[in-house]
C-alpha cells in the first residue's frame, strides 16, 4: 500500500487478496492478549486474507508509571513483545514492534496511519471494571474512530487462562446490512475474506421508521447471488426491531465466528445512529466483530 493511497482513503483491502497487506495488532501484554497472538488458527486466517506484515503495538496509558508498585512495565513490555514477535515471525509474518505512551485508541490509530496499515486487530473481553476501562473501552473507542477495518477478537471472560472464543476468524460470517453505501463497502470485504470464509448469513433489520422501498428480501438475494459465485454457502434473514438488539439476537441464533458490518450508515442522521449501533455491537457481541469504516476522505 502506498502512501498516496493511504492519504486518499484507499486500502489494500479494497483489492484482491494478494500478499502485501499489513495489520496493526494491539496488545496490552495481558494473558488475554497473549492467547490472541498465540492462536495459530487465527494467524493462519490473517495469512489467508493476504496479511504478511504485522505491527505489534502496546500502549502504556499516560497515567500509568513504571514506578507504581507491582507494575514492572519496562521489563514486562520487553519480555512480552520479544516473545510475541518470535511467535508471529515463526508463523511466517514480517514483524515490527512499537511501544508508545498515551491514550490507547488514539495511539493505535496513529500507528496504523503512520505505517499505512490495512487492518487493526484488538482483543476484548472486559472481565472486570478495571479491565473494561482498559480493554473494553479501547475496542469501543476504536469502533468509533478507526479509519481502517477493525477486527475485535473476542477473548474468554472470567477464566484464569483465557483463549480466543472463535479460533476461525472468518469461517462463518454474519453480515449485517442497511443497504447503504458503506454497507456495500463492507460487503466488498468478501473479495478477500472469501479465502477464509465457508458460510455467510446476510441479515437486514427493518425499523418502523424505514422508508418504503425495494423489498429487503430481494436485495439480500442479490447479495447472496454474488457470494454464490465464490461457492460460499449463504442464507438470508430479515428481522424487525432495534438494529443493535436484532443483530445481536441474530448472532445468538446463528453462532457465527465473526459479525461483519459497516460502521456508518446512509445519511448524516443515520451515520450517527449506525455509528452507535456498531459501538453497541462491539460492546455486547459474544464473538468477533469486523467493522469497515468509510474511506478517509469521507
Amino acid at each position: 500500500m502506498t502512501g498516496d493511497g493511504a492519504s486518499a482513503g484507499a486500502s489494500a483491502f479494497d483489492g484482491p487478496a494478494t500478499r502485501g497487506k499489513s495489520a496493526v495488532l494491539a496488545t496490552d501484554l495481558s494473558t488475554a492478549s497473549e492467547s490472541m497472538i498465540e492462536s495459530e488458527t487465527g494467524l493462519n486466517c490473517l495469512a489467508r486474507i493476504g496479511v504478511d506484515r504485522i505491527h505489534l503495538v502496546t500502549v502504556v496509558p499516560s497515567n500509568v508509571h513504571s514506578g507504581m508498585p507491582g507494575m514492572k512495565f519496562q521489563e514486562r513490555r520487553k519480555n512480552a513483545l520479544q516473545r510475541y514477535q518470535s511467535r508471529v515471525e515463526d508463523a511466517g509474518f514480517t514483524v515490527e514492534t512499537h511501544v508508545v505512551r498515551g491514550t490507547p485508541h488514539r495511539r493505535i490509530n496513529g500507528i496504523a496511519d503512520s505505517v499505512a496499515a490495512d487492518l487493526i486487530l484488538v482483543g476484548s473481553r472486559g472481565k472486570s471494571p478495571l479491565e473494561n476501562r482498559v480493554i473494553g473501552s479501547t475496542a469501543r473507542n476504536l469502533a468509533r474512530t478507526a479509519v481502517v477495518p477493525l477486527l475485535v477478537d473476542r477473548i474468554e471472560r472470567g477464566v484464569d487462562d483465557p483463549d480466543t472464543i472463535r479460533r476461525h476468524l472468518f469461517e462463518r460470517t454474519l453480515f449485517a446490512t442497511d443497504f447503504s453505501e458503506n454497507a456495500e463497502r463492507a460487503f466488498r470485504a468478501f473479495e478477500y475474506l472469501r479465502h477464509a470464509t465457508a458460510e455467510v448469513t446476510l441479515v437486514h433489520v427493518e425499523s418502523p421508521k424505514d422508508d418504503a422501498g425495494e423489498d429487503p428480501e430481494s436485495q439480500l438475494s442479490e447479495l447472496a447471488t454474488r457470494l454464490d459465485e465464490w461457492d460460499i454457502d449463504t442464507r438470508t434473514e430479515v428481522r424487525r426491531g432495534d438494529p443493535a438488539d436484532e443483530i445481536l439476537a441474530a448472532e445468538e441464533t446463528h453462532d457465527p465466528s465473526t459479525l461483519l458490518l459497516g460502521s456508518r450508515g446512509q445519511s448524516r442522521l443515520r451515520r450517527l445512529l449506525l455509528g452507535s449501533v456498531s459501538e453497541e455491537v462491539v460492546a455486547r457481541a459474544t464473538g468477533n466483530v469486523f467493522l469497515v469504516p468509510p474511506p478517509r476522505s469521507a
